[in-house]
Parts: C-alpha cells; sequence; structure tokens
C-alpha cells in the first residue's frame, strides 16, 4: 500500500508541475469566468439563471471538452514511459507491478479531478457572492456525474495507453475513440432512425451504451426531469427508467466501464511485455 501511494504522489507532483496541467486548469477555471462575464447568468431560460444557468452552460461545455482532454493526457502516462525507457529504473526499485499501475491510476485521478472541483468551488463562490439561491441537490449530483465521467475516460485512457507502444500510436487511437463517441455514433444513430434500418429499442440501447450519450442524458435530466428539449425520445427513456433512473443509470455505467477498462488495462500491463 505504501508503494501505491509513493507511486501515486510521484505522479501527481510530477504532472502538477507539467505545463498541460496548468493549461488544463486555466481552461476551466476561465470558462467559469467567461460565462458569468458574458452575462448570461442573469437571463431566465426554462426557468433557469443565476449559479443554475451557469452550471448548465459548464456541463454542456464538458461534455465535449472534459472526454478529449483525459484522453489525451491519460494516454501518454505509461506510453511515455515506455518511449522514454523509464520503466527499466523505476521497475528495478522492489515496487509491484499493481502497485505501479494502481498508483499511476490515483495520482492521475487526482490530477484530473482538481481542477474540475476547484472550478466547481469557484462557481459556488460565484453564487454566493452574488446571493442567489444555491441549488445544493443539483450541485451534489453535477459534481458526482463530472467526477464518474472523469473516471470513464480515465480508465479508457489508460487501457490505451498500456495497449500501444508508441505515444504517438496512443495519442490517434484517442482521438479517434473521442470522434467516435462524439460523432460518428451520433450520425450513426439518426441515419439508422431516418431509414428505419433496425428497431428503435436497438437503437436507444446503442445511445445508451455510448458513455457521451449516458452523460448528456443525465445531464438533461439534472436541470430538466421531463427531459423536454429532446422530444418524442423522452417519452421511451421517462417510462423506462424515469427522471431519477436516469440520473442512477448514467452514474453506475459511467463507474462500471471506467472500472472494466481500468481492470483490462492492468491485466494487458501485466502480461505483455514492458520494454
Amino acid at each position: 500500500m505504501n508503494q501505491l501511494f509513493t507511486i501515486a504522489k510521484l505522479d501527481f507532483f510530477e504532472s502538477f508541475r507539467s505545463r498541460w496541467f496548468a493549461g488544463y486548469t486555466a481552461v476551466f477555471l476561465l470558462l467559469i469566468v467567461a460565462i458569468f462575464l458574458s452575462g448570461v447568468t442573469e437571463s431566465r431560460v426554462m426557468g433557469f439563471s443565476g449559479l443554475t444557468r451557469l452550471l448548465l452552460i459548464f456541463i454542456q461545455a464538458c461534455n465535449i471538452i472534459l472526454p478529449i482532454f483525459i484522453l489525451v493526457t491519460t494516454v501518454r502516462t505509461i506510453a511515455k514511459e515506455r518511449d522514454s525507457n523509464v520503466f527499466e529504473y523505476l521497475l528495478s526499485f522492489p515496487v509491484s507491478l499493481a502497485a505501479y499501475y494502481w498508483g499511476k491510476v490515483l495520482g492521475r485521478l487526482l490530477v484530473i479531478w482538481l481542477p474540475l472541483l476547484l472550478t466547481i468551488v469557484l462557481a459556488l463562490a460565484i453564487g454566493l457572492v452574488r446571493g442567489g439561491e444555491i441549488p445544493w441537490r443539483l450541485l451534489c449530483l453535477y459534481t458526482a456525474l463530472l467526477a464518474f465521467s472523469s473516471f470513464t475516460f480515465l480508465g479508457i485512457g489508460f487501457f490505451i495507453s498500456v495497449s500501444t507502444k508508441s505515444q504517438e500510436l496512443a495519442l490517434g487511437i484517442a482521438l479517434f475513440v473521442w470522434l467516435l463517441l462524439i460523432a460518428l455514433i451520433d450520425i450513426a444513430l439518426i441515419g439508422f432512425l431516418i431509414q428505419k434500418m433496425v428497431p428503435d429499442n436497438l437503437v436507444f440501447a446503442l445511445a445508451l451504451l455510448n458513455p457521451v450519450q449516458a452523460f448528456r442524458l443525465a445531464a438533461i435530466a439534472l436541470f430538466d426531469p421531463v427531459l423536454s428539449v429532446i422530444g418524442p425520445t423522452a417519452y421511451f427513456l421517462l417510462d423506462t427508467f424515469g427522471s431519477t433512473g436516469i440520473i442512477a443509470y448514467a452514474l453506475l455505467y459511467l463507474g462500471f466501464v471506467g472500472m472494466l477498462f481500468l481492470s483490462l488495462g492492468f491485466l494487458v500491463f501485466r502480461r505483455r511485455d514492458l520494454f
């Protein structure tokens, strides 16, 4: 256990000193400030204003930029050390493969989550200063949803990182996965619906298996329990899950996918040639 925390600490402080961490943090903090300064929090859309309106806009942005940030930075975690032959040096110490791998996971999880937590605290501080009502239940669910989404793409990123032998290949696969989840699946689903090539239930199932779609539906359910913005599809989802069920499904599914890919990544890491 001490080995695991030592590796996590080393990875955290190494990442903390890097430029990408400063840029990653700045993007989210500046996004919150830009939303606030734009004045959109003063407007009322579908009954939302103030902090709730700010969080609504921020979570829509996170649905696009959070996966790519996490994937691009995470896939280099182990691939980089393999390229630079750091493995031979690190594993010459009495450190088990399990402690090394899960220590890297823990350290990277802290690095990814800290800027998001600071962003949420900043949003909360803005809400308190402005004297508006703080939606505590929504804020807690919102934070949990971001945490589980981060965990999902952390797992996918680590699986890619241990399965490839070069940083360039890992980055290429990460970009392909992001495009697939963000764009290609949506386009394919729309095409299926238009052409009616497959049953609607299968289309819905494919959508719910996409982590980005699950995150998106849960985010909508947080702010719009009747899912009015997604049209007739809402009837099927509400009849099947209900508003609370959609959020619960997203949290459980995102956590499952993240843990699945982390576990598969560890199996690959333990069995393949590390050098």
